[in-house]
């Protein structure tokens, strides 16, 4: 029974560290993918207007710049996005570390049901 428990604290541990890889993942994913999508849409409604796909792009995307250098101008703000991803890694490492502890408790456990019978 003690290897199935050990077998089913490690699958725990792993699927803990697969959700929080994914978050990390969509977490930085999104940081990133916002300039696009935002530039996508401009395109978009610049076509909508009328304009062609070449010239809605040539002012699209100084558009896209400007609002990312307002962005990174404001106090504080790109270093406070970075630091909650990063405590969101730090976090997730020590919810997968503290699977060890239960690893430890039950593996000794097993050695002193194995010295006792």
């Amino acid at each position: 029974m003690n290897r199935v428990d050990v077998a089913l604290v490690r699958v725990l541990q792993f699927c803990v560290f697969a959700l929080f890889t994914f978050m990390v993942l969509v977490y930085f994913g999104t940081l990133l993918l916002l300039p696009l999508s935002l530039l996508v849409q401009l395109i978009r409604i610049f076509d909508f207007v009328g304009m062609p796909g070449i010239v809605s792009t040539l002012i699209a995307l100084p558009v896209v710049a400007y609002v990312g250098y307002l962005i990174s101008k404001i106090p504080g703000l790109s270093r406070m996005m970075a630091d909650i991803g990063v405590e969101l890694v730090t976090f997730g490492q020590t919810r997968v570390q503290g699977f060890d502890s239960i690893l430890a408790t039950l593996e000794g456990a097993e050695s002193r049901s194995a010295a006792g019978g």
